[in-house]
This record gives C-alpha cells, structure tokens and sequence, in this order.
C-alpha cells in the first residue's frame, strides 16, 4: 500500500518536471538562450543546430521550414519524445564556385605559383575545370571536381572570402586567390552568383518517457 501511495505521488512531480521543461522551451527565443538552456538542463540529445534549405530536402527539415520563428514540431515514439523548436529564420547570402586548390606548404611558393600558371594554361587550351581539379587540386573539393557547393563568407579563409566573393567576377570566368597566411593557392571559378537561401536555428533535444 504504501509502495503504491509513493508511486501516485510522484506521478504530479514527474508531469510538473515534463511540463516545466516544455514550457521553458515554450520560453526560448534566442540563441543565446538556447545555448544556456542546452547548458544548465544538458536533455538528452539536446545540439542547437541549422538547416540550410539548399542543402536539407529531408521531410523532417521540409516540416520545419514550414513553421514560423518560435514554432514547434514534436515527434513521439513508444520510448521518446523529441522537440524541435525553431529559434530563429533567416535568408543567407550564398554563391557557388569551382576551385582548384595548390597546396604550398611543402614546397616553395614559386614552385606552386608555376604549377598555377600550367594548369591555367591547360584550362585555356580547352581542358575541363574539373577534370583539372581532380587532378591537380589538394583537398576534399578535388573528387568533387572542384565543386565548393554553395558557400557563405565565413566558409572559407578571409583570403578567399575578400577576393572571390567580389561582384567584379562574372560567372565562369576564372581568377586567381592567394592565400598567404594559409600557403594556398587558388585558380577559380563562380559558378553561380550571390543568392539568397532560408535557414533556420533549430533547437533539439529529447526525453525518455517512462
């Protein structure tokens, strides 16, 4: 009797602890208040993330694109629940580039600058951008044939961001970037100009039901 007396009161603290946390969710309207609830409370699973509308085509990312700032989406399981609430909605500037990269931290700047100029020269003569990037250039971009895919300011290096993010570019004309401070070395080439794309903040994090 008295194992169950305790059960049936726990079951109010247990839906108050629910409930309060929900309606501290209900309450967050920053970032930065996210981030401090993500910190003190530290639910399960909890990540304050961004969707990108370009880049996320899932049906869950589709759902929260659909609700304005502050709205929520709320999936249930047999086992959990898990909240998404979206914090904050923006449209981002972004373009797209072809880029092959020359790495000269292993040998000299003159060699790099050299190699540059023959591969540019290869391009000239009628060779694809990209096969070029996948044979010359150094890092993940290369398999992709040079594709950044879309990019903000901030994506790359300062460098890169103040050279090829410039309006004088036109499309699928190539330039050069040097990157000095990093020893890369960049022929490339804007494949698509400035354009905006929606993204949302989403907060996420889930509790275990009993």
């Amino acid at each position: 009797m008295k194992y169950l007396l305790s059960i049936f009161l726990l079951i109010p603290i247990i839906s108050f602890s629910q409930d309060s946390l929900e309606q501290q969710l209900d309450s967050i309207s920053s970032s930065e208040e996210a981030t401090t609830f993500l910190k003190e409370k530290k639910p399960k699973n909890g990540k304050l993330f961004t969707f990108n509308k370009a880049k996320h085509k899932t049906r869950l990312a589709n759902d929260l694109f659909n609700l304005a700032k502050g709205g929520k989406k709320v999936i249930k399981t047999d086992f959990k629940k898990t909240y998404y609430k979206v914090i904050d909605k923006s449209e981002v500037m972004y373009s797209k580039f072809n880029i092959i990269v020359f790495n000269a931290s292993k040998t000299s700047i003159e060699d790099v600058i050299e190699q540059r100029n023959k591969v540019l020269a290869k391009y000239n003569e009628g060779y694809r951008f990209k096969d070029l990037a996948k044979h010359y250039s150094f890092g993940p971009t290369a398999k992709m044939g040079g594709d950044t895919g879309w990019i903000k300011a901030g994506d790359m290096s300062k460098a890169f961001d103040s050279v090829a993010f410039e309006e004088k570019h036109p499309l699928n004309e190539v330039f050069t970037v040097d990157d000095t401070e990093n020893n890369m070395y960049y022929l490339v080439v804007k494949t698509e100009v400035k354009t905006p794309i929606e993204e949302i903040t989403v907060l996420k994090f889930s509790e275990d039901l009993d």
